[in-house]
């Protein structure tokens, strides 16, 4: 018997060892060396075009009757006034509904780049802004408007980057494509229509930027500089539908179960039955690449995620928010509908909800779930539309690690990781033609910033809309 228990203390110092040592070596990986090159720029200007931009009230709704199509025109005319350089070199075509697509011709004829943004926005309460989302007032070094972080600023910061170069004289080493739709906001069909071009013309970039990650701080425990994440990968969307049906009647005499009180155990029993945990590849290098920069206890985590991937979905799960996404797929809660009287029964109800699919869930696994889960043959669960997660873009070629630098260059000193986007994209549609997407803000964001992001009173500080301007210039100039 003590011979046993030897074995096990000698099996558990082993295992401890093994752990502590892990950590130890955890260190972090070499880093790149920002240039010394520094870009001169116009903030005048740049401020002058974007208060333009963001005067277009380029809103879009899901009910086309609603779009005022005259302010999507306005922006479109707006262009070749701001940028005048950029239209007598560049050629631009309108596809699909309101897509642009301009070429930028260069000197041989590799795969191209390609620099996407859209110039949609979604709608306002006007009445809980402090200024006038459409004004573009500019207060104590920062611009207000709708559309000046999502995403219009990254737009002005193309143009504006491609303006100052081709003045410059500069030609890019290949060509580069500008592709800017303005149904994005509500998963229209102009960048599918983009996309389809690209095919019909056997183009496939070599890499394609749009909109996603950001410089930021105090994301990641125990890291406290800046991060710069760039996602590799974007989540799939699903809308799903609950529907129960009954015979209705008088609120008076009700039965034992309403339909509404068992779509509300279904609603219980779907958040109390999370979905199972994904480490997907673009996390696991996340955390391998941060979590080397935390302090010694977190490393004993990070380090020894083979041991501690379920402690570690367990604070995933109790913090919720972002943490928690990046595991897993999430559901939310954001629909329902019942009687429209107090005392009378529906006699249909339903409960709407909004999934974001990771790594190998799909629209169809996904329902799948939630009908285990809710086990209630009354409920019927339906998918009102949907796509599925998107593939992982290559980290291992020379266009990433070109980003890298330019992000290097552009924040010196902040951490350059991939991530996972969470949200939803046009670039989505681009991955069946490239394996090098790559999702990328441009600009350094507070918790506060990327909480403006479809809220109420969105800014941007000019510096850093000029920051952004000055990222497009470093990447254009590495074409």
């Amino acid at each position: 018997m003590m011979i046993v228990l030897w074995i096990i203390l000698a099996l558990v110092v082993i295992w401890v060892a093994v752990i502590l040592v892990r950590a130890a070596m955890f260190n972090p990986r070499p880093e790149m060396t920002p240039s010394e090159e520094k870009i001169e720029l116009e903030e005048e200007k740049i401020v002058s075009d974007m208060q333009q931009m963001i005067r277009c009230k380029t809103i879009s709704y899901y009910d086309d009757s609603l779009i005022d199509k005259a302010e999507f025109k306005k922006f479109q005319d707006l262009l070749p006034q701001l940028f005048p350089q950029v239209h007598t070199t560049c050629e631009r075509q309108f596809i699909g509904v309101n897509g642009m697509l301009y070429h930028w011709k260069g000197k041989g004829n590799a795969d191209p780049v390609v620099l996407m943004s859209h110039y949609d926005v979604v709608p306002v309460e006007e009445a809980q802004w402090e200024k006038d989302p459409f004004g573009a007032e500019v207060v104590d070094g920062v611009l207000w408007g709708r559309g000046t972080l999502d995403t219009k600023g990254t737009l002005c910061g193309i143009m504006e980057a491609a303006e100052k170069l081709i003045g410059d004289g500069f030609v890019p080493e290949q060509d580069i494509y500008f592709a800017f739709s303005g149904q994005e906001e509500i998963n229209g069909p102009s960048c599918p229509a983009i996309v389809e071009w690209f095919e019909e013309h056997h183009i496939h970039p070599a890499m394609v930027v749009d909109e996603g990650g950001a410089v930021v701080e105090n994301v990641f425990p125990g890291v406290t500089r800046e991060c710069a994440l760039i996602g590799i990968a974007e989540k799939g969307l699903e809308n799903i539908e609950l529907h129960a049906r009954s015979r209705g009647g008088h609120a008076s005499t009700p039965p034992v179960h309403t339909i509404v009180g068992e779509l509300a155990a279904a609603v219980t029993a779907i958040e109390k039955h999370p979905f199972p945990r994904q480490l997907t590849k673009p996390v696991k290098e996340m955390l391998d690449i941060l979590g080397r920069h935390s302090g010694f206890v977190y490393k004993i985590l990070f380090a020894n995620l083979w041991c501690f991937e379920w402690l570690f979905d367990i604070v995933c799960k109790k913090t919720g928010g972002e943490l928690n996404a990046m595991l897993r797929t999430t559901c939310a809660v954001t629909k329902m509908e019942g009687s429209k009287s107090f005392n009378v029964l529906p006699p249909k109800a339903s409960v709407g909800m909004n999934l974001r699919l990771i790594g190998m869930d799909t629209t169809e696994s996904a329902r799948a779930y939630l009908e285990k889960v809710i086990d209630n043959p009354n409920i019927d669960v339906t998918i009102f539309e949907g796509r599925n997660p998107s593939v992982n873009s290559d980290i291992s070629c020379e266009e990433w690690n070109r980003l890298c630098q330019v992000v290097t260059d552009t924040w010196p000193g902040a951490l350059v990781s991939p991530y996972l986007m969470m949200a939803c994209s046009d670039s989505w549609y681009y991955c069946r033609i490239t394996d090098r997407v790559y999702k990328f803000s441009a600009m350094k964001l507070s918790k506060e910033e990327r909480g403006m992001i479809h809220g109420n009173n969105e800014r941007i500080p000019v510096k850093t809309l000029v920051k952004a301007v000055e990222f497009y210039v470093r990447l254009m100039k590495k074409c």
